[in-house]
């Protein structure tokens, strides 16, 4: 079986486990507080050219989305995202479970446009009833998005505009944001996070890590309890060394601004001979995630031998799947799944 259903299906890059054992039996303090997540803070603060800037880190990216959002928001504030934003789709409702609402938005392949976002915020500050309503709190997006498209440097300063015009924090998810910074077509860097975005996580369980991601605050009076809002949320792991010794590997010698680089190229491989061997391409995104159109009996044989994910139907017979490559994805896997697609396209003929 060839496994291409997401980006963390492997353990981690040799780099984090060699150094995970060196200093294994090394003792530490506890709750992030230990010496490897204060050098992983700060060559952090260095990558992002953000040297006043918090990093807390926390195991998973749901656990992240829940903490950060229940932090910045009062008890009547809902949380604005794309209507297929993770947190709208696949986060099992943690956000509402916190108490906020997630209003979302159409978009387009995942992003959100500017006017899109300000017309959400016009409509609800014209509405007479509005009292009644949930209030527009914050604006959560992804980069990459759920469909592996990117948001450019100009599209990000829009929306950082426009959320700073209406005072309301803008939060980025970084799960693939290692697959972001490794695309050629991306022109935002860590530090232009850093400026635009109120908070941000950079994402490490889908970028070579065990788990962890590292949610970087740029002015920490912005959330200066978000330690205890951690601890209050059951998000304050006891052994934090665990995720510092990880993101301090992976923002050693430019790992993490390299790791993403194989998955984009072996992604780029995939849409190339998809386009080029008769499969459609449901929308054209340049990271690690390739998604195509296929009938279901197409389908049916690809799960035969691929791993793969179901991500919505288009009609009666045809679907959307998701191919993901990683950080660990093999050349010679590639080649066995486009055989394997070059057979289904051949048997469909």
């Amino acid at each position: 079986m060839l496994h291409f259903a997401c980006d963390y299906m492997e353990g981690a890059h040799p780099d984090i486990l060699r150094r995970l054992a060196e200093v294994n039996m090394q003792p530490s303090a506890g709750y992030g507080a230990d010496e490897f997540c204060e050098a992983a803070r700060e060559k952090i603060r260095v990558a992002c050219a953000c040297p006043q800037a918090a990093v807390h880190f926390l195991v998973g990216g749901t656990q992240a989305n829940a903490v950060v959002i229940a932090a910045l928001l009062r008890p009547y504030q809902g949380v604005l995202s794309a209507a297929s934003g993770h947190i709208a789709v696949h986060e099992a409702g943690a956000i509402e479970l916190g108490g906020h609402k997630v209003l979302a938005l159409p978009h387009e392949f995942g992003k959100l446009r500017a006017e899109t976002v300000e017309a959400a915020l016009r409509a609800w500050a014209d509405d007479a009833n509005r009292a009644h309503m949930v209030m527009p709190g914050m604006l959560y997006i992804s980069q990459p998005t759920e469909y592996g498209t990117l948001y450019s440097l100009a599209e990000l300063e829009a929306l950082s505009r426009l959320c700073r015009a209406h005072d309301i924090p803008l939060y980025v998810d970084g799960a693939r944001l290692a697959y972001a910074l490794a695309s050629s077509e991306n022109d935002a860097t860590l530090a232009d996070l850093a400026r635009l975005a109120d908070v941000f996580y950079i994402g490490g369980t889908k970028c070579g890590a065990l788990l962890g991601e590292a949610v970087v605050i740029p002015d920490d009076n912005r959330m200066p309890h978000f330690f205890t809002v951690m601890k209050q949320h059951g998000a304050l792991l006891a052994k934090g060394r665990v995720l510092g010794i990880q993101f301090e590997a992976l923002f050693s010698d430019n790992l993490y601004q390299r790791i993403g680089t194989p998955a984009i190229e072996y992604a780029a491989q995939i849409r190339a001979a998809l386009a080029g061997g008769g499969f459609k391409l449901y929308c054209d995104a340049p990271t690690n995630q390739v998604f195509l159109i296929v009938d279901d009996a197409a389908m049916a044989r690809l799960a035969e031998q691929v791993e793969f994910s179901f991500w919505e139907r288009v009609d009666a017979s045809h679907c959307v799947i998701r191919l993901a490559t990683s950080w660990a994805t093999r050349g010679e896997d590639v080649q066995a799944l486009l055989a394997v697609l070059r057979g289904i396209q051949g048997a469909a003929r």
